[in-house]
């Protein structure tokens, strides 16, 4: 015969409720095995955005003011526009914000989002050395600079990643009737990089370099480097917010990153947006 103590008794007891648990949990009905509470322990979303939205220091500046209204940490992954929204249609985020509408339309389109909300806008501009070799500064149309400075074959570094940034540049190009391609190699210059490291990339090789005005500000490295081109309609940078679809991606945390673009396009977001400042320049404006 088989005698048990009490402890025995407790410990035999506890392994059961264990496997209850367990059991209970994958039964039809019950929380699925590995689901997220979105209102206990996580509590925090992921973000695909652009490596603008960090390298500028908008995130560090506005998140902390997001989680103390809302108690939602926020992840982000911050890489190209292009490469943001890969993330976002394999379902590795929550929210997306970029700055490329058309990508953003489509992305809409495609079924991965509701919605494109625009939150924000900042501009772009060309930077370059003080030496100006093409004799572009002070001008105000982007594409005419740049044609200049193909017809001077002075040196040009480009992100060349697929980002917002690239993509904007490319539509430049087209406009002043020129493929930069063709000259890939000899004077246009290609990181495959983030704004950051082309802007070094540009200001150790005294090349111009277009910039959204967000990481041109923070960017500590200039050297020589200096603002050329800007004020041009078309160098207007606009960024959206979206939701990435539950009905694609079951496990997005819907509610929490609602609360994020509900929170950046309340009043309170727009001021936070609005009051991130360097050197007394405002970097970015909310679009509400």
């Amino acid at each position: 015969m088989i005698k048990f103590t009490p402890a025995a008794g407790l410990a035999i007891g506890l392994i059961l409720g264990v496997v209850m648990s367990v059991i209970m949990g994958l039964a039809p009905g019950g929380p699925a095995f590995g689901e997220r509470d979105e209102k206990k322990a996580d509590r925090y979303i992921t973000v695909a955005s652009t490596s603008s939205t960090q390298n500028s220091g908008l995130f560090g500046y506005i998140l902390p003011k997001f989680k103390a209204a809302a108690g939602i940490s926020v992840r982000v992954v911050a890489v190209g526009t292009g490469a943001a929204i890969r993330l976002a249609r394999s379902g590795d985020a929550d929210v997306l914000l970029v700055h490329h509408r058309p990508s953003e339309e489509k992305f809409v389109s495609d079924g991965f989002a509701d919605a494109r909300y625009p939150v924000m806008y900042n501009d772009f501009l060309i930077v370059g050395p003080a030496s100006d070799p093409a004799e572009i500064k002070g001008m105000t149309d982007s594409a005419a600079a740049l044609a200049r400075i193909a017809a001077a074959k002075a040196v040009f570094t480009s992100r060349g990643d697929d980002s917002g940034t690239h993509k904007r540049e490319r539509a430049l190009w087209s406009a002043a009737g020129v493929d930069p391609k063709a000259h890939s190699g000899s004077w246009y210059r290609e990181t495959g990089a983030g704004m950051g490291a082309t802007l070094n990339t540009g200001a150790a090789m005294g090349a111009y370099t277009l910039s959204d005005r967000g990481t041109w500000l923070s960017f500590a490295n200039k050297q020589d480097t200096t603002a050329m081109v800007e004020g041009d309609p078309r160098l207007r940078n606009e960024y959206g917010v979206l939701l990435v679809s539950q009905t694609k991606h079951p496990h997005v945390k819907t509610a929490l990153g609602q609360a994020f673009i509900d929170w950046l396009l309340s009043k309170d977001g727009a001021a936070a947006i609005n009051g991130y400042k360097i050197n007394g320049q405002v970097l970015f404006h909310a679009s509400r």
